[in-house]
């Protein structure tokens, strides 16, 4: 819990405070069965009035002083929970943003939503509890306890047998329901990844009428996250019933050898009555056990899944230097590379070496699973090589900043994502400074231009989430504007031309001509392929081939019957993206 915590340290005066006016109300608490005895002992068994209204307005001003005490409590203690959870969603965010991008696909997108929200509740709960109650309650009985010992000694005995054994019982209970909370926090993970499945590829459900299977398959995780829960919680609810047995069991026992002692004179009705009332308030205490538990137990199995995110390294981003390299040029180099996917058995590159001079246009072709994507990727350091290297301009790719690297590197994704906001603030994703005539121009070269200014809003026209309300196309195209508004000296494509025609494609790659930058296309068009000034021929994570389209066909068989394939002649071949 100690690495979760650490962003408790700001807030250690209020914390401070909510302790002290937590421990203003205790005292008071202990200090009022006291009272109590006083006026019976002095009031009520010697009838004298004055004692009782005076002993009854010192108990009424302590409670209200007490109540003053918990409310200024209460306050401090929300105050901390909300600072505390703000400050550790931020740090956790800014964690997840440090990532590399296979280290994100192993954490998996729901399990990292479930940390971040339902985890961290979990524990900024259990800090209110602490600063509230949590260590009030046990405060209250073993100082209850002891202030018993000071009222009657042997009658006190009773509560130190009842107080251990059911303090026994809490502490097994609390090591049962760590382990089993994990457990709910891990199956509350498996239904949010499926209901993020399911609100991610509704279109395809619904195309394919698979409404039954899908809620099939939520059923079965939500059943697995109620059994799961209704485990351990009905380990949770024996709490109240087992201490209120024990504790219930020594006020009947107090009462007994209370009145055996009255009569017999070692105790007066007073010290009969403080001390079962220490025993009603230490009884009334341990009840809060139940959920006190129950927040530390998930908040301890989710503190460890939130420590466990903040102690994954982070990229390696490079050291910040003086001389750091810039990219200047774009040429893009590859020697002996080779690459494998965490828990993959099989290189997805193997020794893959070539050149692709600066600011020319290269594309890439080969079929499923030959290695294009990845190979693109390395490019900008969203994966890192496995052996050899990638240099840019000569220089390693490891040598750049992250920062520095990826502002002149500009990568399009093959899954197009837009944000919520405006066609403009989608634009400026990459160049928050960029004027209107900067982003004009990248549209109009990524042939956008006019399609925006048909919309009611021209450039201020709301794009919905992912952007489902515009075509494949369409955010095909603003995507390459968004890259084109940095001027990067490096542009790579990952096949998103796909749902252009070929006169918009054209138009688009005769464009990016004009731009001093290197340009890498995945494609599976032969015809994107012709334009390009080399080719690379992938197959099986290798490269078998590299030259124009004239010299792969004379020198490559495998080129040779895709462009057939693709002519309508005669052999087939998968050319879609890897």
């Amino acid at each position: 819990m100690g690495r979760v915590l650490i962003y408790l340290r700001p807030y250690w005066k209020w914390m401070a405070l909510a302790w002290l006016f937590m421990l203003t109300e205790l005292i008071i608490e202990l200090w009022q069965p006291l009272l109590m005895g006083k006026i019976i002992d002095d009031g009520v068994m010697k009838q004298d009035v004055a004692a009782i209204f005076t002993w009854g307005a010192v108990m009424l001003g302590a409670s209200l002083l007490a109540f003053a005490s918990g409310i200024a409590n209460s306050f401090a203690a929300a105050y901390v929970g909300q600072e505390y959870g703000f400050a550790l969603r931020t740090a956790l965010f800014a964690k997840i943003q440090s990532f590399s991008l296979a280290r994100i696909e192993q954490l998996a997108p729901a399990s990292l939503i479930t940390r971040m929200t339902n985890d961290v509740t979990q524990v900024q709960n259990m800090l209110f509890m602490s600063l509230r109650i949590a260590l009030r309650a046990p405060l209250l009985v073993v100082f209850g306890v002891a202030m018993a010992f000071v009222v009657h000694a042997r009658l006190a005995l009773v509560l130190a047998v009842a107080v251990p054994l059911s303090a026994a019982f809490l502490l097994w209970v609390v090591q049962r329901a760590a382990a089993s909370f994990s457990a709910v926090q891990r199956a509350l993970d498996r239904v949010n990844g499926v209901m993020r499945e399911n609100l991610a590829g509704m279109r395809l459900i619904k195309a394919w009428m698979r409404k039954e299977y899908e809620e099939e398959r939520f059923a079965a995780a939500n059943n697995a996250l109620m059994e799961r829960t209704m485990g351990v919680l009905r380990l949770i609810e024996t709490i109240t019933p087992v201490l209120l047995v024990l504790m219930n069991t020594a006020i009947l026992a107090l009462l007994f050898f209370g009145r055996l002692d009255v009569e017999s004179g070692t105790a007066s009705a007073g010290q009969v009555v403080a001390v079962v009332n220490y025993a009603t308030r230490a009884t009334a205490a341990l009840s809060m056990f139940t959920f006190i538990t129950m927040a530390f137990s998930r908040a301890r199995a989710s503190a460890a899944r939130l420590a466990e995110l903040l102690e994954v390294p982070e990229e390696r981003s490079g050291e910040h230097r003086a001389d750091e390299p810039i990219v200047r040029r774009g040429e893009i180099r590859f020697e002996h590379v080779s690459f494998r996917y965490p828990d993959s058995e099989l290189d997805a590159l193997s020794d893959v070496s070539f050149v692709i001079h600066a600011q020319e246009t290269a594309a890439i072709l080969g079929a499923t699973g030959s290695g294009k994507s990845t190979l693109l990727q390395l490019i900008p350091r969203l994966y890192e090589p496995g052996a050899g290297r990638v240099l840019i301009d000569g220089i390693d790719v490891r040598e750049f900043s992250v920062e520095q690297l990826r502002m002149y590197v500009r990568f399009v994704p093959q899954e197009v994502l837009l944000f919520s906001g405006t066609v403009a603030d989608n634009l400026r994703f990459g160049k928050m400074t960029a004027t209107m005539e900067e982003i004009v121009q990248a549209a109009r070269d990524a042939q956008i231009h006019e399609t925006i200014t048909r919309f009611p809003d021209g450039y201020d026209a709301l794009i919905g989430q992912k952007g489902v309300n515009l075509s494949g196309g369409q955010k095909q195209r603003l995507s390459i504007a968004r890259a084109l508004v940095g001027q990067p000296r490096i542009l790579l494509l990952d096949d998103s031309t796909s749902a252009l025609d070929a006169e918009t494609e054209a138009k688009l790659l005769a464009a990016l001509r004009r731009y001093a930058c290197t340009t890498v296309i995945v494609t599976q068009k032969v015809s994107t392929a012709m334009a390009a000034d080399t080719i690379l021929l992938l197959e099986d994570g290798r490269l078998i081939a590299q030259g124009s389209h004239e010299q792969l066909l004379a020198a490559s068989e495998l080129y040779r019957r895709i462009v057939a394939t693709q002519e309508g002649k005669k052999g087939s071949i998968d050319v879609t993206t890897a």
